[in-house]
């Protein structure tokens, strides 16, 4: 894994730090963008997060399997509720993740670290759900 892929957190402001919270109780976390190359941040945060007692749904459309687990090509396709869809894709593509995460039900959005989208963040603002973005889960899972 790339060592810059999950540097050290700068801290939270208080109301991102509740919401950080509340996001870490989800129990079933849609990677999207989720790898295979066990090299990658995306298969390390979810393999961590796996060992941590979470329910880990890779979102892929390349892929039929991850981590042992059936990968779906898109939100639309994954059964169930989604607690949290944890993102792992360019800026450009964030804000139909965020439409599509939206339309799926899922509780929140979280852009990994290193990645910024405005358009997402005002589309998960207008519909209610919770954001956080250019923070690695893993690192903010530990520091909990």
């Amino acid at each position: 894994m790339d060592p810059q892929s999950c540097r050290l957190p700068t801290t939270p402001e208080q109301s991102e730090e509740a919401v950080i919270r509340r996001m870490l109780t989800a129990k079933r976390i849609a990677v999207v963008g989720l790898s295979d190359d066990p090299y990658r941040a995306s298969h390390d945060v979810a393999s961590y997060m796996a060992s941590a007692g979470y329910e880990i749904v890779p979102v892929n459309p390349t892929l039929g399997e991850v981590m042992g687990r059936r990968a779906y090509a898109s939100l639309a396709e994954v059964p169930g509720p989604i607690d949290l869809v944890n993102v792992f894709r360019r800026p450009e593509h964030c804000a139909d993740v965020v439409r599509h995460a939206i339309a799926a039900g899922a509780k929140g959005v979280w852009l990994q670290q290193g990645i910024v989208s405005v358009e997402a963040r005002r589309l998960a603002v207008e519909a209610g759900i919770d954001f956080v973005q250019d923070r690695c889960l893993k690192v903010e899972h530990m520091r909990q």
